[in-house]
């Protein structure tokens, strides 16, 4: 048997397992369209990189975030009592990435640059309805316009941070409308548009793989 006819029957088998995993993906595809951010926010989505941007009160607002690696771990659980392994449910995935925070006035040349993230012990907070799903991580000055960032500009970790500090900043973002609420629709828009470019990426691949 010629090892061509191998990789023929290997890829056919592939394909076919691809078309299957589209198909299922789809059907389970919670949001045909993006799911719409309140507010007044604008989207600009470029691959698998999205930005938010909102003008306000003379200040320009933007967050940017990444889908790539936004999906946390799944660990999967013991079955309960009486559960067969293969009745278990599969946790639902969602994409909670790491977002940037850039607030730009009409006269500086310095533009605040905030850092978030959604700690992994806050998501899905339940009871505690009031505490932040989101936390700020790093805050620094950077220029105005420019893409590059100068690693030369002093930035404040917030680990050691005086706690009236971080507050005042969390309010100052909470102000612009970056609170819990926007925090829980960047959720939504994040995994609709990660489950977006998997089932994208399927297709690509069941294409080349089909390619002879």
């Amino acid at each position: 048997m010629s090892l061509s006819f191998l990789f023929l029957e290997g890829d056919k088998a592939f394909a076919q397992f691809l078309t299957d995993e589209i198909k299922e993906e789809k059907k389970i595809q919670k949001h045909k369209s993006l799911p719409k951010m309140s507010g007044g926010w604008e989207l600009e989505v470029h691959g698998t990189e999205a930005k938010l941007v909102r003008k306000i009160a003379g200040e320009r607002i933007t967050v940017t975030f990444n889908t790539n690696n936004s999906i946390p771990p799944t660990f999967d659980e013991e079955p309960q009592e009486g559960q067969k392994p293969d009745e278990q449910e599969e946790p639902e995935l969602t994409s909670t990435p790491n977002f940037v925070v850039e607030v730009s006035k009409d006269d500086p040349k310095q533009t605040l640059v905030l850092d978030c993230h959604y700690p992994e012990d806050e998501i899905g907070h339940g009871e505690e309805e009031e505490s932040d799903i989101f936390s700020i991580r790093e805050v620094s000055f950077q220029p105005t316009g420019e893409s590059d960032w100068k690693d030369t500009n002093y930035t404040l970790n917030t680990d050691s941070l005086d706690w009236a500090l971080y507050d005042h900043l969390m309010d100052f973002l909470a102000d612009r409308g970056i609170d819990n609420t926007f925090a829980d629709e960047l959720i939504e828009l994040s995994t609709a548009l990660e489950h977006q470019e998997y089932i994208r990426f399927l297709e690509d691949l069941k294409s080349f793989v089909k390619c002879q």
